[in-house]
């Protein structure tokens, strides 16, 4: 039901000639990086990158990339995929966006991201390209659902952003037709489950680690370890990154002064094992078992590192206390620049994996009231949405019979 915008690029060896490289994207690129001995370059959350004036691309195997040929080559398999699922040519797109793209702090960085992600699908070969807001197109899902009229607050949270709409649906909206006016207003903030993944990392994973941990250096008590590499801990996929050599002789000298030695060995067999992606779905465990139980115990063994520590929600709650703000007052901001009171929204509804955390849905209640919260699709929802607007759209348009004219991509 769902495709993970994951690149993965690799060398591929053949008897004579050069080496060529070789891109796979979606579940098939996690398998081939996991099942490789000679890692390549995996890379995710591309669209986090949009707004970057400074990012053009990266260098691969000695080869410079484009960020937009990057993108362009998980959209290229979609539109391959969905051309063998339904027997025919693929050229036009209904594309979700983010409110608010990560790290976009300005309405001329979001439509920067927009501009080179239309490019990107240019290059994947669609003719044509229309953005919809992801919370806009949850919303178009969840009023599939109704018999009645209604106004409704989305709240999409993804694995980078959190957006938010409040809007008119219905299908009386739909007979008479949709209308600017039905959307009373959008906002977003650029943080989301991958926020509160990085947050279980750094307070539970990397004290386990060594993080905390000290050494001695001419007389002096010291950091064993550089923060920086615990930084590069957070992001799965970055681990890879720590694989050099240099990185392992300040690991090992580290190791000789530390005063924890066997944490900093556990952190050693964790990058030489390359074992980022196996660590963050041990983390992905722990923060789906906290929101269902109030205490949780993290689990990771792999080869010889062997981690079981306890966790209380409360503890995660209080880790995650600045991201809930900030989601706090992007809704409370959503609410006074619409002019609507939270007793005039007559549902919320609810989407995206972090929408299962109890802090996240406590903010909601509180504000609007447990009767008046629904949930469902929380990974599919989106791309539903998207779907049924591309299917109203093309009811008022003409077409050759037979031939399809949108599909819909939620990266």
């Amino acid at each position: 039901m769902s495709f993970r915008s994951v690149l993965y690029l690799e060398q591929v060896r053949k008897a004579e000639g050069a080496p060529r490289t070789h891109s796979s994207t979606g579940p098939t690129a996690i398998e081939r990086y996991l099942e490789a001995e000679e890692k390549g370059r995996l890379i995710q959350s591309l669209k986090s990158y949009l707004p970057s004036r400074t990012l053009t691309g990266t260098e691969v195997f000695g080869r410079r990339y484009m960020l937009e040929d990057l993108v362009s080559r998980i959209l290229s398999d979609l539109r391959g995929h969905a051309e063998r699922q339904f027997g025919t040519p693929i050229r036009h797109a209904l594309v979700g966006r983010p409110v608010r793209f990560v790290g976009a702090e300005t309405e001329e960085d979001d439509a920067y991201a927009v501009a080179r992600l239309r490019d990107a699908f240019t290059i994947a070969g669609f003719e044509s390209v229309d953005f919809e807001m992801e919370p806009v197109a949850a919303a178009y899902s969840y009023e599939s659902t109704l018999d009645h009229d209604e106004l409704i607050l989305i709240g999409d949270f993804g694995g980078g952003t959190s957006d938010f709409s409040l809007l008119q649906v219905g299908p009386g909206v739909r007979r008479r037709g949709r209308t600017p006016q039905d959307l009373l207003g959008n906002s977003g903030v650029g943080l989301a489950g991958d926020a509160f993944d990085a947050r279980i990392v750094r307070k539970l994973v990397s004290p386990a680690l060594g993080a905390d941990s000290h050494a001695r250096s001419l007389n002096k008590i010291l950091p064993a370890v550089p923060a920086w590499i615990y930084a590069n801990l957070e992001r799965w996929h970055y681990l890879s990154f720590l694989r050099t050599r240099s990185v392992m002789e300040i690991l090992k000298s580290a190791r000789m002064r530390a005063l924890e030695p066997e944490k900093i060995e556990a952190l050693i067999a964790l990058i030489e094992d390359d074992l980022g992606y196996q660590l963050h779905q041990a983390v992905q465990r722990v923060k789906c078992e906290l929101s269902r139980y109030p205490s949780a115990e993290f689990c990771f063994r792999d080869g010889s590192l062997n981690l079981h520590i306890s966790v209380t929600r409360s503890e995660f709650e209080a880790w995650i206390a600045d991201e809930l703000r900030a989601i706090e007052r992007c809704i409370d901001s959503l609410l006074e620049s619409s002019g609507v009171g939270s007793r005039e929204v007559d549902r919320v509804f609810l989407t995206g994996g972090s929408s299962f955390v109890p802090a996240v849905r406590r903010m909601f209640a509180t504000r609007f009231g447990e009767d008046r919260i629904r949930s469902g699709g929380e990974f599919t929802s989106v791309a539903h949405g998207l779907a049924l607007r591309a299917e109203e759209v093309l009811m008022n348009v003409s077409c050759p019979a037979g031939t399809p004219l949108a599909s819909s991509t939620n990266l």
